[in-house]
Formats: C-alpha cells, sequence, structure tokens
C-alpha cells in the first residue's frame, strides 16, 4: 500500500503536509472547546455574564476556524486526490502500452480496464474521503484519551472499555470482510470480460438464438459479485449500529457515574463536578467520533489495498521484449532472414516453430501458406517483435532485430494485421493513422493509398474520407475494413510491408487488383503476404510451405506444385489440375 503512495508528486507530498497541519489544528480546536464548555457551565452556576459571552464568544471563534480549516482541508485533499488518479492513469496507460502479447494475454484485456479505472478510483476515493479521516482519527482519539485520564479514574475506565468493545468488533468485522473485497475485484474483471464479450460478439449471439445461453452466463458471474457485495454490505452495515449503541451507552455510563460523584461530592464542589462531566461528556463524544470516522476508512481501505496490489501488479511488470534505446545505424534495404527460429508461446506445452530459416531479399514478393495453425501468424509477430524468439535469429538487412530500437522497428515495418482493426473517427484518420504530420485531403500519398488498395466505395459515400467510422469500424463490411487496412499500412509507406491474411475478404477480382497496383508500385519493397488462397500467393517471387510449425517447401509455385507434396493438397483443394 505504501509503495503505490511514491507516485505522489512533489507539490502533492507538500499538500499533504499542509493538510496534516491543518487537521492537527482543527482537533486541537475540536478539544480545546470542552474546557470552555466548563468554563460556561460554572460561568452559568456563579451567574457571570461577562464570563458567559466571554467563553461563549471564544467557543464560536473556535467552531468557526475549525470549520474553515476543515474547508481547506478538503479542497487540498481533492486536488491531491485528483492529482494522483489522473499519474496513475497516465503511468499505467504507459506501461500497457509497452507490454508485449506476452503480458497481455497474462493480465487479460478486462483486467487491465477494470485496474486502470474501477481500482484507481478506489484509490482517488480513498484520498479525497479518507486521508483526513486518516490522519483526523487516531490524533483525535489518542489525544482525547489523554485528556480524559487526567479527569477522573471511573471515566476514563468507563471510556476505554468502550473503546475496546469497538475495536474488537471492528477488527473482527474487516477480518471477516477483506478477503470478500479481494475477491470481488477479481470477479469486477469476470464481469467485465462477460459483458464485453456479449457486445463484441452480439450479432453471433442474435444468429444463433443465444441471448438466453448468455444471459445465464452472464448471470452466474453477476450473481457471485452480489452475493459477496451483500456479505461485505451487510457486515459493513453493522459498524453504525454498534457505533450508535456505544455513544449512547458511554453517555449513559458517564452520566450514571456523575450523578453518583455529585452525590458524594461536598454542596461547593457540585458545581465543578458537573461542568467537568459536561466537559468529559464532550471528550468522550469525541473519541467515539474518532472511532465513527475510522469506520468509513474500513469501508474504503480494504478495497484500496487489494486494489493498489492490483495497480502494483501492473506497474511492477517488466514488459518480456526490451528495445535498445538508441538502435543500430544502418540504412535498411529490406532484407530478412529467419536463421534456425525455434518459438514456443508462453505457456505454451509445444514449439509452434521449429528450426525455421530462410531469406527474403529487397524488392521480392515472399508468400507464406500452410494448414490453419501451422504457424504462419507465429512468423508473422516474430518479425516486427510481437514476441521473441525461443531460440535462433531473425534478421534484418544482417542484424538482429533485438538491436533496433523500438521507432526503428516501427518505421521499418507496415502492417495490416489479420483482423481489420479500425478506430472510431473518419476513414481519413484511420488511413493516416501514426503519421504526425497534418495530412490535407488531397495529398497525393492518401489518394495513391486508396487507389493501390482499391478502396474506391470511399467516392460513393456522402462525406468522402470524412465518413465517420464507428467504433472498431462496425459500420464497414469485413472487404470494406480490409481494404481501409490495406490502405493505412500502404500510406505509412515503410520499407517491408506485411499482409496477414488481409486478402481473405477480398473477392477473386478486387484481390487480383491489390496484388496487381502493391507490384507495380511496391518493387524496391520487400512485401510478405500470408495467405490461404493459392491464386493470392502463386505469382510470388517466393513461397514458403508451413507445416506444424517446420518449412516443408521453399520456392515459386511451379517448383512447389512438383517438389512439395503438402503445397500440392493445398493447391488441388482450391483449384483444377488444369487451372494450376
Amino acid at each position: 500500500m505504501i509503495k503505490i503512495f511514491r507516485n505522489l508528486s512533489k507539490k502533492d507530498i507538500v499538500y499533504f503536509f499542509i493538510c496534516v497541519g491543518l487537521i492537527v489544528l482543527q482537533v486541537w480546536l475540536d478539544l480545546t472547546m470542552p474546557d470552555y464548555t466548563a468554563n460556561l457551565t460554572k460561568s452559568i452556576a456563579t451567574q457571570d455574564p461577562a464570563e458567559v459571552w466571554r467563553n461563549g464568544g471564544i467557543m464560536l471563534a473556535m467552531a468557526f476556524s475549525s470549520m474553515l480549516a476543515a474547508i481547506i482541508t478538503g479542497y487540498f485533499s481533492s486536488h491531491i486526490a485528483a492529482n494522483f488518479s489522473m499519474t496513475l492513469r497516465n503511468k499505467l496507460y504507459d506501461k500497457i502500452a509497452s507490454f508485449s502479447d506476452r503480458e497481455m494475454n497474462h493480465f487479460s484485456t478486462p483486467s487491465l480496464i477494470t485496474r486502470t479505472t474501477n481500482d484507481v478510483v478506489n484509490m482517488q476515493m480513498l484520498i479525497a474521503l479518507g486521508m483526513q479521516v486518516i490522519v483526523k482519527a487516531p490524533i483525535m482519539a489518542i489525544w482525547a484519551i489523554c485528556k480524559i485520564s487526567t479527569t477522573s479514574i471511573e471515566w476514563t475506565t468507563a471510556v476505554l472499555i468502550c473503546v475496546l468493545s469497538l475495536i474488537t468488533v471492528i477488527g473482527l468485522i474487516v477480518g471477516f470482510c477483506y478477503p470478500k473485497f479481494r475477491k470481488i475485484q477479481k470477479l469486477t474483471d469476470d464481469l467485465n470480460n462477460s459483458m464485453r464479450e456479449n457486445i463484441t460478439g452480439v450479432r453471433v449471439i442474435r444468429a444463433f438464438n443465444a441471448e438466453t445461453y448468455q444471459t445465464n452466463k452472464f448471470n452466474v458471474t453477476n450473481n457471485a459479485v452480489t452475493k459477496n457485495n451483500l456479505f461485505t454490505s451487510r457486515l459493513m452495515g453493522l459498524l453504525m449500529p454498534v457505533m450508535s449503541m456505544a455513544m449512547s451507552g458511554l453517555t449513559l455510563a458517564i452520566y450514571w457515574i456523575g450523578a453518583i460523584l455529585v452525590n458524594q461530592a461536598k454542596a461547593l464542589e457540585r458545581i465543578t463536578v458537573i461542568a467537568n462531566m459536561t466537559a468529559f461528556t464532550q471528550y468522550a463524544l469525541q473519541v467515539v467520533m474518532a472511532f465513527m470516522m475510522l469506520i468509513l476508512i474500513f469501508i474504503l481501505l480494504p478495497r484500496a489495498v487489494v486494489s493498489a496490489r492490483r495497480i502494483n501488479e501492473v506497474l511492477d511488470t517488466e514488459p518480456s521484449i526490451k528495445y535498445d534505446e538508441k538502435g543500430v545505424d544502418i540504412k535498411v534495404k529490406g532484407n530478412i532472414e529467419f536463421k534456425n527460429v525455434s518459438f514456443t508461446y508462453p505457456d505454451g506445452s509445444s514449439s509452434c516453430l521449429s528450426n525455421v530459416s530462410f531469406k527474403i531479399k529487397p524488392g521480392e514478393t515472399f508468400a507464406i501458406i500452410g494448414a490453419t495453425g501451422s504457424g504462419k501468424t507465429s512468423i508473422i509477430n516474430l518479425i516486427p517483435r510481437f514476441y521473441d524468439v525461443s531460440s535462433g535469429e531473425v534478421l534484418l538487412d544482417g542484424v538482429n532485430i533485438n538491436k533496433f530500437s523500438k521507432e526503428q522497428i516501427s518505421n521499418y515495418i507496415s502492417i495490416a494485421t489479420q483482423k481489420a482493426v479500425l478506430f472510431k473517427g473518419d476513414i481519413k484518420s484511420n488511413i493516416t493513422y501514426g503519421c504526425k504530420d497534418e495530412i490535407k485531403d488531397d495529398d497525393p500519398r492518401l489518394a495513391k493509398a486508396i487507389e493501390i488498395s482499391q478502396a474506391n466505395f470511399i467516392s460513393s459515400l456522402k462525406k468522402g474520407v470524412h465518413e465517420e467510422v464507428a467504433q472498431g469500424g462496425t459500420n464497414y463490411s469485413g472487404g470494406q475494413k480490409q481494404r481501409l487496412s490495406i490502405a493505412r499500412a500502404v500510406f505509412k509507406d515503410s520499407k517491408i510491408f506485411i499482409f496477414d491474411d488481409t486478402f481473405s475478404a477480398l473477392d477473386y477480382k478486387t484481390d487480383m487488383l491489390v496484388r496487381k497496383q502493391l507490384k507495380a508500385n511496391m518493387k524496391d519493397k520487400t512485401v510478405i503476404i500470408v495467405a490461404q488462397r493459392i491464386g493470392t500467393i502463386k505469382n510470388a517471387d517466393q513461397i514458403l510451405v508451413i507445416d506444424n510449425g517446420k518449412v516443408v517447401g521453399l520456392g515459386k509455385h511451379e517448383d512447389l506444385l512438383k517438389e512439395c507434396k503438402v503445397y500440392k493438397e493445398i493447391a488441388l483443394s482450391q483449384l483444377k489440375e488444369s487451372e494450376l
């Protein structure tokens, strides 16, 4: 818990100490007022109006000063809480952005979203609502008890019995609730995951009439969250009645003891005993109030402790892929070489690539084909370092890919992923995604990217390149999304282009036209195409055939038909022998 507060800025730390000073002042003012209450009681008994006005005026001034200190403390604590949550969100975002696919799979997307939102909010609430109480309650309780202990042993004993009873009850309740709070945060991850699955897969759910099935799945997690929340809420709900009972019981005990002391006192001393009893009642109530404030902490703190641990887990996780900050000072031409590469996914039971070796020359169109799950995408993931090889080397112009900086790899490689990912905005912002320069609508690079990708449907849209794109591109067909994804990769104009099964949703004619444009406009570029269609790859300069993570063929289309059994089987499953 303490570790996470190291993320506080120096300015917020200064504000914190200002708050502590103001809180101490506030406690001093609150605990000094009972003394003036005793004096006021004596003044009334002695019928001294001047003393009544003097003591009453001082009490009002102290009450106003205490209120002013509380307002200023509230302002500063809110400022600290807002800044702290902003810092945490920024650090979490930066850390998550640096994660490789390995870390993303380890935490899961819903869990990372929960940690960045729900867990950060828990920390913000702890500071905004709890900081004053965390500092104020212990100081007030200890200070008040010290003042009480000098008054009467009988009253002090009653207060101590009340305090020990409250500590025991609060300790038991929090002890039972803490494990449940930990479980609730994990269940919140599962709830987000279920909700995300239902929303993203709503079309499939409707198509298979599986609404009831999905609702039942969601209800299982939702009921578990509800059950745990009810358990903790019911237990925490006992705190306020216990506190009210303790306060009423303590007041009754003070007056009962006071009545005995008044009866035992001499006539002249009774006024002093009554005045002391009045002041002591206020001190005792201050002690109980301190514990009532601690209830808020015991409601917020267990959740915050769990949230802090979850946030620290993300911040303390070092990305498995580390980049060289300076990189290599070479002019990349586009040579790619896999040298005895083997790869196993994290927590995988077997290798998905075994001893893979091949070379790609600049200006070549290099195709990869194989059965589903054979390792095609795994090869593609190793080139831009989405994962690192388990053994062997991936070389870029003869230099190990690990020696390049993250920015260099990003600049050298353009990727159109297997799943076309579009972002909320418009078509232009999606095609020019990642470009730092301001791109005008008539920019020739934009027009060229649209032409090469055959995204001619844009011209028929009412707003053209400014047509809205919904989140995930749900307002466009699969083929349209793939063409926009290809246009984005082409616009980047890197030395190496990777198209990972990006032509699968295109019709044969569009597929052919896109490849024709790529061939004509990227003669000096290295183009890597992963595809299932023989027609998409048969004109490539080299074709790599993968089967169960191993290279079973490498060459041109005609040679592979003669020499590679796996390639011929794939080809004959799609085309007649005469067409081949």
